[in-house]
């Protein structure tokens, strides 16, 4: 699993851009804002680089509102992988460029009809570590600062007109929905109490479950990164005291504990969980779950069935979680897929996914806006037949 979770966000990654597709959006690039300011604070990006963000301002009814999205990506666990992201955009500014915004981050009505007219902000991730690491490795030159590069660039939004918001989203998509996990709370303390802040959580609910071989792969690899990148001084303190720290990375440990209202949003079939957790290529190799980690419809009975449990798991804790707190919402679906937020045609299409008629934008939005409560939980496979299903 050296590269293999890096390697993996990035294919995901690429597929989004192609399902979105560049033909499919019109709005025009957004430039890279680098934070200069937060290198004399040592938040700086792997390789020491400034960290950056791509805003687009707010108007009419949403001149005072702000979207805050957290770029997702995976992890590096070890100083090999940790030096290899550094090369990358996700581990260094300098190969970070101006983005699209489409989807939750859509400057358009018809595309994104609650939030297209706020301030969107998209926070590039180049730590490896959720935003969540503080450290130093001596012998390969590494900064471990994603602690710091959250403070440093919610600072700066604030400066700019975030400490004056009305109404205010933190979301975030696969290790960015980790983030948005991890920083609820912390977003929360930075308005007044009259600001309405709420958080979202897309694909980010990775569930310490057991793999095909009886191990638990994923939980091995979260303990590299926690241990490598200083995590646990950041990880929330209801947690520590009672689990050790690389079980709080994992968002079913803590998601019941934040006290501000979050929506969950998971495939219950996630397909990147399927591809680098419970069936990892260096655990099957040319076993039975070859075909079928890549493609359900390869999957036998037997393998089925496996998945089946991996759903039910899902299904408890966010049921758990739903009734934690009853201004948390819930959407659920029983879709291979990873990431429904990013891509405009899963987040407001024509054909959107949809459980009980009700899409995902709609559902995110009448949660965040309260017009009724969202506790969206799918029947499972193979019922569903509005699933935009990610196969390779």
């Amino acid at each position: 699993m050296k590269f293999l979770l890096l390697i993996g966000f990035l294919v995901l990654i690429s597929t989004w851009w192609v399902d979105g597709g560049v033909g499919a959006i019109t709005d025009p690039m957004v430039e890279l804002t680098l934070v200069q300011s937060a290198v004399p604070k040592g938040a700086v990006c792997l390789d020491g680089t400034p960290p950056g963000y791509h805003i687009q301002r707010g108007y009419s009814s949403g001149a005072n509102n702000w979207l805050v999205d957290l770029e997702g990506g995976g992890w590096c666990n070890n100083r090999r992988s940790c030096l290899f992201r550094s090369t990358t955009a996700l581990g260094s500014s300098k190969y970070m460029d101006k983005i699209y915004f489409s989807a939750i981050l859509s400057s358009k009505s018809e595309e994104n009809p609650d939030f297209y007219n706020w301030n969107r902000v998209r926070v590039r991730y180049c730590d490896g570590a959720s935003f969540a690491g503080e450290g130093y490795d001596n012998e390969s030159g590494l900064y471990f600062r994603g602690q710091r590069i959250w403070s440093a660039i919610t600072e700066e939004l604030m400066g700019i007109g975030m400490s004056s918001a009305q109404q205010a989203l933190l979301s975030g998509c696969s290790a960015g929905g980790l983030a948005s996990v991890l920083h609820c709370d912390n977003f929360r303390a930075l308005f007044p109490s009259q600001t309405i802040v709420k958080c979202l959580a897309d694909a980010g609910l990775f569930l310490d479950y057991v793999d095909v071989s009886g191990l638990h792969g994923l939980r091995s690899f979260y303990d590299g990164v926690v241990t490598l990148q200083g995590v646990a001084q950041n990880l929330p303190e209801r947690c520590t005291p009672r689990m050790n720290a690389t079980l709080c990375f994992f968002p079913e440990n803590i998601v019941n504990g934040i006290e501000t209202p979050m929506f969950l949003l998971n495939a219950a079939y996630d397909t990147w969980q399927i591809q680098y957790s419970l069936a990892p290529a260096s655990v099957i190799q040319d076993g039975p779950w070859k075909f079928c980690r890549l493609n359900y419809s390869k999957c036998d009975s037997s393998q089925i069935e496996f998945l089946q449990g991996f759903r039910k798991n899902m299904t408890t804790v966010a049921e758990s979680f739903y009734q934690s707190k009853a201004t948390n919402g819930l959407f659920i679906n029983s879709c291979f897929t990873h990431g429904q937020s990013v891509l405009p045609d899963t987040w407001y299409g024509n054909n959107s996914p949809s459980i009980e008629n009700k899409g995902i934008a709609q559902s995110v939005g009448n949660w965040y806006f309260n017009r009724t409560e969202v506790k969206l939980i799918d029947c499972p496979y193979p019922c569903d037949t509005t699933c935009h299903n990610l196969v390779t």
